[in-house]
């Protein structure tokens, strides 16, 4: 197991027992405005997913793994469906990324026998392709991948620098966003790659310690993502850039290490931005324009701690 993995939110079964605060991945795309997904520990600690009306009605539980962690959600482009992780406690197989309808029900395995770990799955904006991240505990290569809807037709797309996660393809269809790591604690960067493969491009460095969940704007202008993941001496704050690595403009000034702002995504309107608000160990949803301000909570402040938001458009 590398070191990148083992600091990552990317074994859930370790998540749910450290607690970790960071929490992925999925690039919203155009359309209406629909339900929230996200994860969360449940009162017996297992990991599953949820969903949420944005008004914050109709809080309903759609997984009930029993066999291992559900996380890292992330809607298909038309709302009707959704990717997750799957965390295994043991096997050769670590977490594998499942399909499940949006309302429920029976659950797909995309990896299959595959060794290692894969998740942080996102689709393609045709809806024809899923991007993720794949852990191969062999050659212990840590890469971004594509796949076909069963789990076939796979393409590696890049291996960034040490370490890499949470894939989301542009509105576009031509660019994959990720997280690059540089084998340092804290290190941690927002870089993009064409969907084909290539030269990679930084768009703020490994020092900004960047959160595994970053997100596209519906059309494409650009990327929000949260700083200070892991760093607790500082607050963690919402920014977004400019897909060319300009305009940087923070959404966010909290000034507190007890106060931090995780976010999740844009709504499919391009109006709105869910995150994670935590104070002082209290966890809240909330939403704000994309511009930032006009905050409107979803889910009041509790222990049960939303992560990895994304926003469908059903």
């Amino acid at each position: 197991m590398t070191i990148t993995l083992l600091r990552r939110t990317f074994l859930l079964g370790a998540l749910a027992v450290v607690g970790a605060t960071a929490a992925p991945a999925g690039a919203t795309y155009p359309g209406h405005n629909g339900s929230l997904a996200f994860w969360a520990l449940t009162d017996d600690g297992s990991a599953q997913i949820f969903t949420v009306r944005p008004n914050g009605d109709g809080l309903r539980q759609i997984t009930h793994v029993s066999d291992g962690d559900a996380g890292q959600p992330d809607f298909s482009p038309d709302g009707r469906s959704l990717v997750f992780d799957l965390g295994h406690a043991d096997g050769p197989t670590f977490c594998s990324v499942e399909m499940i309808s949006a309302d429920g029900g029976p659950i797909t395995d995309l990896t299959g026998t595959h060794n290692g770990c894969e998740g942080q799955a996102s689709f393609t904006p045709d809806g024809r392709r899923i991007v993720f991240e794949r852990y191969d505990d062999i050659t212990n290569v840590d890469a971004i991948w594509s796949m076909d809807l069963n789990g076939g037709d796979r393409r590696q797309i890049t291996t960034g620098t040490a370490g890499v996660t949470d894939p989301n393809v542009s509105p576009d269809g031509k660019t994959v966003s990720y997280i690059d790591y540089d084998g340092t604690d804290l290190g941690q960067a927002l870089a993009t790659v064409g969907i084909d493969g290539g030269t990679s491009t930084q768009l703020v460095p490994f020092s900004f310690d960047v959160a595994v969940k970053q997100d596209w704007s519906p059309d494409g202008s650009r990327i929000v993502f949260t700083d200070n993941a892991d760093n607790f001496d500082h607050p963690a704050n919402i920014a977004t850039v400019r897909p060319d690595g300009t305009g940087l403009r923070y959404l966010t000034d909290l000034r507190s290490p007890d106060q931090r702002a995780y976010v999740g995504g844009y709504s499919p309107d391009g109006n709105w931005i869910v995150f994670r608000y935590e104070d002082h160990g209290q966890n809240s949803l909330v939403r704000m324009r994309s511009t930032g301000g006009a905050w409107h909570t979803i889910l009041p402040p509790s222990d049960f701690r939303p992560r990895g938001t994304d926003w469908g458009s059903r």
